[in-house]
């Protein structure tokens, strides 16, 4: 039996009346008048509609215990499938160094591989660790506020639109925080960098470039970002909706939506992520014009310059590959620690 069928199971603690109406008390959910039995008391449900669904958030659930979930999805996503986002960084350099001109994405493996040895694929990780976990916690934390702000968890209803104002006010938010980490990031992937460490390279990068550099790409960030985020909270969601309309914790629907969403978001929004990059990596360029590039507008028009449009589909291909894997298990993760701490609230 099942809270569908108007009845709510309590545990065998539950046996005595004072006991009972001090939980009922706490609850205030059912009525006083139960029959108690030696293992379990069944109680019929007055309001059912008061039990808050898997996505909603209970009012003790607590802004901390999400926020705690965050940076586990975010810790978990970004260290699993960092190789694939150094791929596609190193493919969407512009002008790399000629240890770093690859052929596709096979050649780069092999390349990366032989050359310089597969630890070279998690070089940089550490940035991700130290900034992934608490911007996904602003992240999330963020979303689920906005969200049920917005009216996302009023019924059973699809609310595409509060998804997707959630998903752009969490981006905003976790990007003035991740920006930073992932432009010293993407500096420590590119081929030939010196940089060893992630407090190196902030130093260094501080030092002569000054702390613009760190925010260089915020705007073009969010450009890219809101519209992927939206989108991708709206995909989220839509699947989501038809695949578990109970909304029950299922992490077969979680995995598929957030990869599904994930590879939808990032193919549309690829151009403007070749344009960040070349914001984030500037500094290493060996092209002058690249090295001045200063903003959204100047950066598209010298990729138009050099490679044409073609230009603005440079590494869409591990993009993809990395995102949808990247999603699933952010979601998967995301949605697997707030079903954790709601089954062990106290």
């Amino acid at each position: 039996m099942s809270l569908s069928d108007g009845f709510f199971f309590l545990p065998p603690a539950v046996e005595h009346r004072d006991r009972w109406n001090e939980h009922r008390d706490k609850h205030i959910l059912f009525s006083g008048e139960m029959i108690c039995s030696r293992h379990c008391l069944v109680v019929p449900v007055e309001h059912p509609d008061l039990f808050a669904l898997y996505e909603a958030l209970p009012p003790n659930y607590g802004l901390g215990r999400n926020m705690l979930a965050g940076a586990f999805a975010g810790i978990a996503e970004h260290s699993v499938m960092y190789p694939v986002d150094l791929l596609k960084t190193r493919m969407q350099i512009l002008t790399p160094s000629t240890g770093g001109l690859y052929t596709g994405l096979t050649n780069a493996v092999s390349t990366i591989y032989r050359v310089e040895g597969w630890r070279t694929l998690w070089k940089g990780v550490s940035s991700v660790i130290v900034g992934a976990g608490p911007a996904h916690a602003v992240y999330f934390g963020t979303y689920e506020i906005v969200k049920e702000m917005a009216g996302g968890n009023v019924d059973d209803g699809h609310h595409p639109l509060a998804a997707a104002m959630s998903g752009a006010a969490a981006t905003i938010a976790s990007d003035a925080l991740m920006n930073p980490f992932d432009v010293m990031k993407q500096r420590m992937q590119v081929h030939g960098s010196v940089h060893k460490t992630l407090a190196q390279c902030a130093k260094t990068l501080y030092r002569t470039e000054g702390i613009q550099a760190f925010y260089v790409s915020y705007p073009t960030t969010l450009c890219m970002t809101v519209p992927f985020t939206a989108t991708q909270f709206v995909a989220y969601e839509s699947i989501s909706k038809v695949m578990n309309p109970k909304h029950d914790y299922d992490p077969f629907t979680h995995c598929i939506a957030g990869g599904l969403a994930g590879a939808f978001a990032a193919g549309i929004t690829t151009p403007l992520d070749v344009v960040k990059t070349l914001l984030q990596t500037r500094g290493l360029a060996e092209s002058e014009e690249v090295r001045s590039a200063r903003g959204l507008f100047n950066a598209a028009a010298i990729i138009k310059r050099q490679f044409g449009w073609s230009g603005f589909l440079r590494g869409m291909r591990p993009r993809i590959i990395s995102t949808m894997p990247s999603t699933a298990i952010c979601w998967t993760s995301y949605e697997m620690a707030k079903a954790y701490f709601k089954k062990h609230l106290d």
